[in-house]
């Protein structure tokens, strides 16, 4: 960028940030996610480190919470309120503690540094003082300085003690939330009188507590976890000590009586705070409160007492935030890519950026109606998002950061590939590349073809694809199952061992299952599950012809049977559609396709028997799984194979029927909604039991 467009940028960003943190802090209605938010303050805060000289004076970054309600009784805090400072990776993280160690070395501090990991709860921070043991007022952080007098909503929220268990004087800190349980029954009766849902727990818990009648706090479960000691009294009490570390602090804290998140733990160094972390990454779904990362703190009080504060973080603790699945970034080009289809689909070009654990340089559009539909243009800030391994798509635009050099898109008059018509069908969103021998298309056919949901043949990668069709050694899919060792031996890529290594991998491949089989002719319309659906109505009777579990099926069957079956048997197999119906009847008749189909017979392709590996009767025997997130000991397809042999089905969404969500670590919208129906969720390691 140059110099003017970085300056427009720091400005626009500058106010972006600003009006979602009143929002956020002051209206308690978040128009987008925290990640969002942390994902513009970060690319902020980057800029005005590069370029101070434009850093605008009502910058966000430094600032604490927002200010306090007209509404409410203002609080001057006793003690200063502060917020920790983010890190998002572990070197980051790093980076932080290696500057503690240098702040240490220049005390001459002998202390070994160790760690309490706490978990973030996504709630609402709160400032409790008591009296003698008794409480006395609460109040919201506010700007840090003053606060909002929220005593009466507080005394609403039945695991917060009215009296301690000790007569103490003090301020004790702590994050009032609200369940996940809770918000889905609020959201549910808010919808029922047609007012807005609460974005999340937080937005919940803050919306409750900043009530002007405390009956609206009292009708909602609130809960609250403490966490800090600012000030304490314990005159003539010998059976209280100053907590040393902050480890005591928690265990104090619980012997006063307060509710303390049992999930916190002692790390004796910065590695063993990353394992704590990755650890809570794949659980942190499992719990009824919202967790959106883990707060590390210096467990030495000392050590905490000479490192102090910066204007805004103590520097003895940092905010590790959780891989965020929405994020901000910069459209920088939108490309046209074909399929095996022919549908051109548009693919935005992003400057590189950390989603879900990942980095994301490409998310794809759809087609034109969803551009137009967003309004997405070149130069465009997006929010992008991924869940678990979902491909990242373009969720939003952030209309307000455009500059005015924006460039919006128009799908190409002619294929980017090879040149020819294409068009948009009737009654369908995509265009599509009109040239059948279009080297898009058939390369794209050819690499579903070999993936391993299809024949999986080992080392036929999309590079090695290219080159063969590009060598005219393969121009459809039976031509892979014709290659000789002496084919491949003269191109680059190959010598004598790779070449016979590939071979090999093809020979082997030539018996498959007849699911993978199905799948991985790419017909259109026929994924997985489809393939799965029509191995079971082979078993069953159609009106014309019928098939035996126990004869050995072939590609002989496919060529001479296949093109009997008539539209309406297609479309009376339970669970496809009409255009999964129409696609099979097509497809068998094309008679290049069924050329095919005799060239890969010739070449000594076989077809498995009818079971798919599945048992009748097993321990998943009529069950119905759905997955989601990132599985650690499996693939999905291993996962779903295990499940089938078992005698299981697994479904792509979540309904009243599904028994079982198997969930993996970053766990999407699924997840949600099986606790929302009440569905059973396990994780692997219960997965594994069963």
């Amino acid at each position: 960028m140059e110099e003017k467009d970085i300056q427009s940028r720091i400005q626009k960003l500058t106010a972006e940030i600003n009006k979602l943190r009143w929002e956020y802090h002051v209206l308690d209605k978040p128009e987008v996610t925290d990640t969002i938010y942390d994902s513009l303050t970060q690319e902020l805060k980057a800029l005005e480190e590069k370029y101070p000289q434009w850093c605008q004076k009502d910058s966000p970054i430094g600032k604490i919470g927002g200010v306090a309600l007209e509404k409410f009784e203002k609080v001057s805090h006793q003690v200063r309120q502060w917020s920790f400072d983010d890190v998002f990776s572990f070197s980051e993280l790093q980076k932080w503690e290696e500057k503690i160690q240098r702040m240490k070395e220049k005390k001459n501090a002998q202390e070994l540094l160790e760690y309490c990991a706490e978990l973030k709860i996504d709630g609402l921070k709160v400032v409790l003082t008591y009296e003698k043991g008794k409480f006395a007022l609460g109040a919201t952080r506010g700007d840090g300085v003053t606060g909002e007098n929220v005593t009466q909503n507080l005394k609403t929220i039945y695991n917060l003690p009215l009296e301690l268990n000790f007569p103490v004087s003090g301020i004790f800190v702590g994050e009032c939330f609200l369940g996940k349980k809770e918000l889905a029954r609020i959201n549910k009766k808010r919808m029922a009188r047609g007012e807005i849902p609460f974005a999340n727990s937080r937005n919940a818990a803050a919306g409750s507590i900043r009530q002007l009648d405390p009956r609206v706090a009292a009708s909602r479960k609130l809960d609250i976890f403490l966490y800090d000691i600012d000030a304490l009294e314990i005159e003539k009490i010998s059976e209280i000590k100053l907590p040393q570390t902050q480890i005591e602090e928690l265990s104090l804290l619980q012997k006063l009586g307060f509710n303390v998140n049992p999930r916190y733990k002692l790390c004796q160094d910065i590695q063993k705070v990353e394992e704590f972390y990755q650890s809570w990454i794949g659980k942190k779904n499992y719990e009824d409160y919202g967790i959106d990362g883990v707060v590390i703190k210096i467990n030495s009080v000392k050590i905490q007492k000479f490192l102090g504060y910066t204007g805004k973080s103590p520097r003895w603790g940092v905010a590790y935030k959780f891989p965020a699945e929405q994020v901000t970034t910069v459209v920088e080009d939108i490309q046209t890519q074909v399929g095996r289809t022919g549908a051109l689909t548009p693919v935005a070009i992003l400057r590189p950026v950390k989603v879900a654990g990942s980095t994301v340089s490409r998310a794809t559009l759809h087609n034109e109606d969803e551009i137009q539909r967003l309004d997405i243009r070149i130069g465009d800030t997006v929010v992008i998002q991924k869940a678990g391994d979902i491909i990242p798509e373009v969720m939003g635009v952030l209309t307000d950061l455009r500059s005015g050099k924006e460039k919006k898109f128009a799908m190409p008059v002619v294929c980017p590939i090879c040149g020819g018509k294409v068009a948009r069908k009737k009654g369908e969103a995509a265009t599509y590349c009109l040239n059948p021998k279009c080297f898009a298309v058939e390369k794209e056919k050819i690499i579903h073809f070999v993936s391993q949901k299809g024949f999986g043949i080992e080392g036929l990668g999309e590079k090695i694809v290219e080159q063969l069709i590009a060598e005219g050694l393969i121009s459809d899919l039976a031509d892979i199952f014709w290659l000789k060792k002496g084919d491949l031996e003269p191109l680059e890529r190959f010598g004598e061992k790779s070449a016979e290594n590939l071979i090999v991998a093809i020979e082997k491949a030539k018996k498959i299952e007849l699911n993978k089989f199905l799948f991985s002719l790419g017909i259109r319309y026929v994924g997985e599950e489809t393939a799965i659906l029509i191995v079971e109505a082979m078993e069953k009777e159609f009106s014309n012809f019928k098939f035996s579990k126990e004869s050995q099926f072939s590609i002989f069957n496919f060529i001479k049977i296949f093109p009997k079956i008539k539209l309406e048997d297609w479309k009376s197999i339970k669970g496809i559609g009409e255009k999964s119906a129409e696609s099979l009847f097509y497809w068998f008749r094309n008679e290049n396709n069924l050329k095919i189909l005799e060239k890969m017979r010739k070449a000594g392709v076989e077809i498995k028997n009818f079971s798919r590996g599945k048992k009748q009767k097993g321990k998943f025997s009529g069950k119905i799984f759905v997955l989601t997130g990132e599985l650690k000991n499996w693939t999905r397809n291993q996962a779903k194979a295990m499940i089938i042999a078992e005698g299981g089905k697994v479904s792509g969404s979540v309904s009243s029927k599904t028994d079982f969500i198997l969930a993996g670590e970053n766990p999407g919208s699924k997840f949600d909604k099986a606790k929302e129906l009440g569905i059973k969720i396990i994780n692997e390691e219960e997965f594994k039991k069963m």
